[in-house]
């Protein structure tokens, strides 16, 4: 497998430049997030259509232009490579025949979140980092504590006190030191940092080192590569911190680069929930930066995150792309799951559902048309939060 192709790290916001090959959070300029860079005519020369086919169906199959330079560090429990389904039943039932559902929940530890905690852990690892923290509602969590169980290294976690049972047992079993915080993920980011700077943990809250969004953004290279090196018209994403979505328009603009897809691009939506869309509200105002959302509630932990460090990257993306951002109701989300699972299979968490629902919706209102081709993300498995279900149909 080829080597990384990686030069520098840069400020998302600022563009000051930084060495790759030590251990940073938020740019010491101005605490926004970093962003790898990689020489993307190197990288040109062997991450070819033709050299794709030979290589294993894993997320390291793009080794180029992610950041581990050592292939001794590159962790792997098979994150990646998850099927894009043509979901024919579920198109039909809403009137666009075109529609695909990614399967994320077929990763490692059941959720998106593996790919990049597999990126960060590995990076860390290679750096010399000796202990990981992180804040979580769930998924990320249970998916550090698989890469830093993998890694050899320990791991603290910090979860609100009222996350579901699965998450937690999760963590536990996985070898993490698990705190519950009373409060939101943004409370046990605080308590995360005030470690970090008191026992010199390595902190990996999202957007705050450069590389979860490096095994993110790799979401967008096999969605180029499944659809023939086209991408689709529309993509619906459900955006708690929002690493995925500005992962995947990093990723069009690298695979650009290289000259394996043209200039063409989706139109990104963003879906988060009634009870904490602080994108949403942004994106209505004009604004490039989201405010803190009060009272944050939602039947999907995955976004219920109130504030986000790298709310101007996903703002920029949606606008860059023509697309919108949308809040559907926890009820709605449930429902559409419904119909997800029994047109597809896919038992999906109530963040697929959100992402149907909003299909509906963009098709209703004819910001979609019915004959384009639409990309729904279903970030996790249904199985994780099957306590939702068992309420629905209890008597």
């Amino acid at each position: 497998m080829p080597s990384s192709t990686l030069t520098h790290l840069e400020c998302g916001f600022c563009a000051t430049r930084y060495p790759a090959d030590q251990l940073w959070n938020l740019c010491p300029s101005c605490a926004r997030p970093l962003l790898a860079r990689y020489d993307l005519a190197a990288a040109a020369a062997t991450l070819t259509p033709a050299a794709l086919r030979e290589r294993p169906a894993n997320m390291w199959r793009y080794a180029e232009v992610l950041p581990v330079r050592d292939a001794r560090w590159r962790l792997s429990l098979g994150e990646g490579w998850t099927p894009l389904i043509h979901a024919a039943r579920l198109g039909e039932r809403l009137g666009c025949a075109n529609t695909f559902v990614k399967d994320e929940s077929l990763n490692p530890t059941g959720s998106f979140k593996a790919r990049g905690l597999c990126a960060a852990v590995s990076r860390a690892a290679e750096l010399g980092a000796r202990e990981l923290a992180i804040p979580s509602a769930g998924n990320a969590a249970g998916a550090m504590s698989a890469y830093a169980a993998l890694a050899g290294l320990p791991a603290h976690v910090f979860m609100p006190a009222d996350v579901p049972q699965p998450f937690r047992a999760e963590c536990q079993a996985l070898g993490a030191r698990v705190t519950l915080v009373d409060g939101l993920i943004n409370d046990c980011g605080a308590r995360v940092r005030a470690g970090a700077a008191e026992h010199g943990w390595f902190d990996l809250s999202t957007l705050k080192e450069p590389y979860r969004l490096e095994g993110k953004k790799t979401m967008g290279y096999e969605l180029a590569e499944q659809l023939g090196w086209r991408l689709p018209d529309v993509i619906i994403y459900p955006t708690g911190g929002g690493t995925g979505l500005v992962g995947m328009w990093k990723a069009f603009d690298e695979l650009e680069a290289m000259g394996l897809i043209g200039a063409a691009r989706p139109r990104m939506v963003s879906v988060q929930a009634e009870g904490c869309a602080p994108i949403v509200r942004a994106f209505a105002q004009g604004a490039e930066h989201a405010e803190l959302w009060q009272g944050a509630h939602t039947v999907a932990d995955g976004l219920r995150v109130p504030v986000a460090v790298g709310d101007f990257l996903i703002i920029r993306a949606i606008r860059a792309s023509g697309g919108t951002a949308l809040a559907v109701a926890d009820d709605a989300m449930i429902a559409q799951a419904n119909l997800l699972g029994a047109t597809t299979g896919i038992f999906a968490a109530p963040e697929g559902g959100a992402c149907v629902a909003a299909q509906a919706a963009l098709l209703a209102s004819g910001w979609i048309r019915p004959d384009e081709t639409v990309v729904l993300f279903n970030t996790g498995t249904g199985l994780k939060y099957a306590h939702l279900w068992a309420t629905a149909h209890s008597d």
